[in-house]
């Protein structure tokens, strides 16, 4: 087969394809629980917001159309998130061509993104903003070269809603436009690009899709921005000295474990060319190399800014998917043949992503035979079955203590609209009863209703008088018969 794909590269999309078809396949057969971040997705698709807090809202935008159409379900975010994933991949590739005249070197380097670990790993655990935020990455990048390389107002006009979309999508995106206009500025041909009268069709492309958002930022500052500052800093540092130390060696440690993997899979591939592809260069290389170096730059002050100690590696994807692209450029730049390096590199890219998605897809079978539970073995589906089966009926509303309990119920009972203590403000649906009150902690549940909630049904105008507080103790997915995960729930029908 893979000397079929040396002969057709263009199979090479297929492939990819099929990988990530694979991933949906896997995600949905090992477990019908949620993660974090697919619970959060879960539970916000119910509300069509301009903002819905710390993050922006094109992912959530997305969510929710789809959760419109076809109702909320875990597939749903999971077709969602690998289609973001293959775009995100496709549009590199288009983006490379557009720089690169070896055309398995453009391949190499769409591959190349598999091999970063938010991608190929943390994705494929839980990953949601960030997921767009590379799709719009990609998307900016092919609009970008091919704005300098074929200049035409179609491909200013991509640019602009590249543009746009990353905006809406991750609020770090904004350093990669910022970046790539730095760095054409030292080349004169290039530079001209920018004084085109059509870059103003850029601009108002962009600016009508983040404007909305955009106000929406300006009377909500603090809840767009403050859960990210304090998310970067730790706990404990003492010291301004302390803190700037302590975020320099974080952001190298982040950088590092973000880009060691392309790093190696590169110098295994053309380890006998690395002398000549270390000293080569190019104006392709100086313009990437340049936009990743300044990007990294802007991190390092922004953490010497605000006293940040904890610099994540998913943060810095979207500067560091940039690296895959640089390495093919340098390699094209020092004339090595390329002409054999695909079959290769294709064969460590697949036991790579392959073996992870394995391992990632077997945690939630094989850890609960040893008695390790996460949060994919919790029996979410079991509970809405054995609630709605005491109760008689499925519920019109839910209360629920938080966004992963509230989420997962949502895509097993759809047509309840779900709240939470802290989300009480959203529209629902004029029956709001019969009520159906759930919490735990971690797997251990009273048969008390927890002040937070009992404070949260007289908000919303319940009594709590009326019914008893019950708990539920369920087996965990694929776990031990004698290991139990406890809810406890209330229903309320007057």
């Amino acid at each position: 087969m893979f000397e079929f794909v040396e002969r057709r590269p263009n199979l090479v999309t297929a492939l990819l394809a099929g990988y990530f078809l694979l991933c949906i396949s896997l995600r949905l057969a090992v477990s019908n629980s949620l993660e974090i971040d697919e619970a959060e997705q879960a539970f916000v698709s119910q509300f069509l917001r301009l903002g819905y807090g710390a993050q922006p809202p094109f992912y959530n935008w997305l969510q929710y159309g789809l959760a419109s159409v076809f109702g909320p379900s875990l597939a749903t975010m999971t077709v969602l998130k690998n289609l973001l994933l293959f775009l995100c991949c496709l549009f590199y590739g288009f983006a490379a061509r557009e720089v690169l005249a070896e055309k398995r070197l453009a391949l190499i380097a769409m591959l190349g993104v598999l091999t970063l670990p938010p991608i190929f790993l943390l994705a494929q655990r839980d990953l949601s903003h960030t997921v767009a935020a590379l799709f719009a990455v990609s998307l900016f990048l092919y609009g970008f070269l091919r704005t300098l390389v074929r200049p035409s107002l179609a491909a200013y006009l991509l640019t602009g809603l590249a543009v746009g979309i990353g905006f809406i999508s991750k609020y770090n995106f904004a350093l990669v436009p910022a970046a790539a206009v730095l760095a054409i500025l030292p080349e004169p041909k290039l530079r001209e690009r920018l004084f085109d009268w059509r870059i103003l069709v850029s601009l108002l492309v962009a600016a009508l899709i983040a404007l909305p958002h955009g106000w929406w930022i300006l009377e909500n500052l603090g809840s767009a921005s403050n859960n990210t500052f304090l998310e970067m800093r730790e706990a404990h540092s003492e010291g301004r000295l302390a803190q700037a130390f302590g975020g320099v060696v974080s952001l190298i440690a982040a950088t590092i474990r973000g880009g060691i993997v392309p790093l190696i899979v590169f110098g295994l591939i053309f380890r006998k060319s690395i002398p000549a592809i270390w000293s080569a260069q190019s104006q392709w290389t100086r313009v990437v190399g340049r936009m990743l170096a300044i990007c990294l730059v802007a991190v390092l002050l922004i953490v010497l800014g605000v006293g940040a100690t904890h610099i994540r590696e998913k943060w810095l994807v979207l500067f560091l998917i940039l690296l895959p692209l640089y390495l093919c450029l340098k390699v094209e730049a020092a004339g090595v043949d390329a002409a054999f390096k695909l079959r290769p590199f294709l064969w460590l890219v697949a036991f790579i992503v392959l073996t992870t998605l394995m391992v990632v897809s077997a945690r939630a079978i094989v850890r609960p035979l040893f008695g390790k539970y996460s949060r994919l073995s919790i029996p979410y589906a079991t509970l809405a079955e054995a609630v709605v089966k005491l109760g008689g009926r499925e519920p019109a509303l839910i209360l629920a203590k938080d966004r992963l309990i509230g989420g997962n119920l949502r895509t097993h009972l759809h047509d309840a609209p779900v709240l939470t203590p802290g989300y009480l403000d959203a529209g629902t649906a004029s029956a709001s009863l019969p009520l159906l009150v759930v919490w735990s902690d971690d797997g251990k549940a009273e048969p008390i209703l927890p002040e937070a909630l009992a404070n949260a049904m007289k908000t919303r105008g319940f009594s709590t008088t009326p019914a008893t507080p019950q708990v539920l103790s369920l087996p965990y997915l694929h776990g031990k018969a004698e290991d139990r995960y406890t809810f406890g729930y209330l229903w309320v029908r007057d």
